[in-house]
């Protein structure tokens, strides 16, 4: 009998075990856009008062998530600040420009982070040829980067430069679990200092579907509108919602498990002459390239699914191999095993 196989491709290819369908097929429920469907109410109630805010609202995905944000809290013809690298610019299909009429204005900082010196540049001057500029976008851990912590002090300069030049300052925070759970941060901390923030459960927490905005009473109230519009308004969501209250309980201290397993595919990496790690691993993402083109980096993912473990090619010589809930550490092992003779050790 064939080994399972090892998916390492993103978190989010998580199954819902045992316990979270027992969750999902209880779960008491009304309509949702009526705004009566009690699971989900209690999981937005549950996240505002995690995370310091007065309102949140439920809905498919991280993407409609950041997308609402934006157009709750901009107007078309307006410019956000975004790093080049973000999610919001290179994986949510231009919805900000094809649906928000926005303009994005991308900086370049190091890992993902944006360059402290060069937002006063970002930021139009009050002009009628300049577009308005009205929003900061921040991510939290960082995709591309390799799952990085965005470091505190650097939010909290961020967010002080947005205040004091009248922006708002959204949080992509899809992955912001495994900030706190890297940093023993609280959430609230995080939150803080930002005016709206959208948080995941199908990544590292192993929900099925759904994320979470929050944000204050007033753009909360339009995102919902701008839910309805796009036609994100679910009725019974209560069903999904059941699984991401049950991902809160018991899937966040446990993403450390994750983070652990993925140092140590980092330290496999680290030791390779072909290979070398986009940055440290900090959580649960290890993104790969070669060293000077010395490493084909699509024939090594070929030769990894050849062996049954799964990663994903990102482009531009790069795989990324994300730990998760259904990887153990005999899965790990798999990779120790199997992962260095393909880089040179």
């Amino acid at each position: 009998m064939p080994a399972p196989i090892v998916d390492l491709r993103s978190d989010t290819v998580t199954r819902p075990g045992p316990g979270m369908r027992e969750a999902i097929s209880s779960a008491v429920v009304g309509d949702d856009v009526l705004g009566d469907d009690p699971t989900v109410r209690r999981l937005e109630a549950h996240m505002t008062a995690l995370f310091g805010m007065e309102a949140a609202v439920y809905v498919p995905s991280g993407t409609m998530a950041n997308l609402l944000a934006l157009l709750a809290q901009t107007r078309p013809g307006d410019e956000i600040v975004v790093d080049r690298n973000c999610h919001i610019f290179n994986y949510e299909a231009g919805g900000a420009a094809t649906i928000g009429g926005l303009q994005i204005y991308t900086t370049d900082g190091a890992g993902g982070r944006l360059p402290l010196d060069e937002l006063p540049g970002a930021v139009r001057p009050d002009n009628i040829h300049h577009p308005r500029t009205s929003l900061v976008a921040i991510e939290n851990t960082h995709n591309r980067a390799g799952g990085t912590v965005y470091p505190l002090d650097e939010v909290e300069a961020v967010s002080t430069f947005a205040r004091e030049r009248g922006l708002r300052l959204h949080l992509d925070g899809a992955r912001l679990a495994n900030a706190v759970v890297a940093t023993g941060i609280p959430f609230e901390t995080w939150t803080s200092l930002v005016d709206s923030v959208n948080f995941c459960f199908s990544k590292g927490l192993g929900a099925p579907v759904g994320s979470v905005l929050c944000a204050d009473a007033a753009t909360i109230s339009s995102a919902r509108r701008w839910r309805k519009r796009l036609g994100g308004g679910m009725r019974q969501a209560g069903i999904l919602a059941a699984a991401c209250l049950l991902a809160m309980e018991r899937n966040v201290e446990r993403l450390a498990e994750d983070h652990e397993r993925a140092k140590r595919i980092g330290e496999i990496v680290e030791k390779s002459p072909l290979a070398q790690l986009r940055n440290p691993v900090e959580t649960n993402m290890v993104i790969l390239e070669s060293i000077d083109g010395s490493l084909d980096v699509a024939a090594l993912r070929a030769e990894l699914e050849r062996a049954g473990i799964l990663a994903l090619d990102i482009g531009h010589g790069a795989m990324r191999m994300v730990t998760h809930l259904d990887i153990d550490d005999g899965g790990i092992a798999r990779v120790e095993e199997v992962l260095p003779p393909l880089l040179g050790l």
